[in-house]
């Protein structure tokens, strides 16, 4: 049987990057999905491929801006109308900002980070564990990020909202487990997105594979992680396997958060 077989998952930020990745992963283990995402034209191209791959899977798509209440509400009470019920929950959207120190930072990039990445992450999860407490189950993974345990330079409000999210997902294991939901985080490091592979090109437009190779020589795999195993791990956390895990947050960044200086 598929890890997740007709399970119905919830995953926003699904139309790129870690979000997209998740629900192929997903749907290849017989989930039903309902993806999230601000930009409608991304949604789409995602759920084209997911269906491409996947042509049984079961795919609604709902365009929202998480860091807006209602929107959030509203992508809720339209999955359970569609499904009937929330199983899992990947609570991923989320934003960099800007590179900055923190004196500097401007204060409307600052506020836009908090919105998306903190009060998304907390409406998402006060409309779907309501939902999660009737059913007696629930599986809410959030995205925290190596930058939720550590400090990372010029990246202050990103810093200061994942360590949020990583203090929020504790506090939900604690309050709600007891009626079987069981709430993670994940603290992905350098993963090859499409995103981050557009910043190996801005740094060496000639020789991209060669910026990113450097750059993978400070982790101890000495490569960068690849979104497929971010997705694996999340489908692990919201299947039956997952049984006794809950207010962790758990580092995907090839043991590079473990080290002080080169590796």
């Amino acid at each position: 049987m598929k890890k997740l077989e007709n399970k119905i998952i919830v995953i926003t930020g699904a139309g790129m990057g870690l979000g997209l990745a998740t629900a192929i992963e997903a749907a290849k283990e017989g989930a039903k999905l309902s993806l999230i995402d601000y930009n409608a034209k991304a949604l789409e191209d995602a759920k084209t491929s997911i269906l491409k791959a996947y042509p049984e899977a079961k795919v609604l798509t709902l365009v929202a801006d998480v860091s807006k209440e209602e929107a959030v509400k509203a992508y809720v009470d339209e999955t359970v109308k569609t499904y009937g019920r929330i199983d899992g929950f990947y609570n991923n959207a989320g934003i960099e900002g800007k590179q900055a120190l923190l004196a500097d930072y401007d204060l409307d990039v600052f506020k836009k980070v908090i919105d998306i990445n903190l009060m998304g992450v907390y409406y998402g999860m006060r409309y779907i564990i309501p939902v999660m407490q009737k059913q007696n189950y629930g599986r809410i993974v959030n995205v925290a990020s190596v930058g939720g345990i550590r400090g990372v330079m010029n990246q202050t409000p990103y810093v200061a909202t994942k360590h949020a999210v990583s203090g929020i997902t504790k506090n939900a294991a604690l309050e709600y487990s007891r009626y079987g939901i069981l709430t993670n985080a994940i603290a992905p490091g350098a993963i090859l997105t499409p995103m981050v592979a557009e910043a190996f090109r801005e740094i060496n437009p000639a020789d991209p594979k060669k910026a990113e190779t450097e750059y993978a020589q400070f982790n101890p795999t000495k490569r960068l992680g690849l979104p497929e195993e971010v997705g694996k791990l999340v489908v692990f956390l919201m299947s039956e396997d997952c049984s006794y895990v809950s207010g962790q947050t758990i580092a995907i960044d090839g043991g590079q958060s473990n080290s002080y200086g080169f590796v």
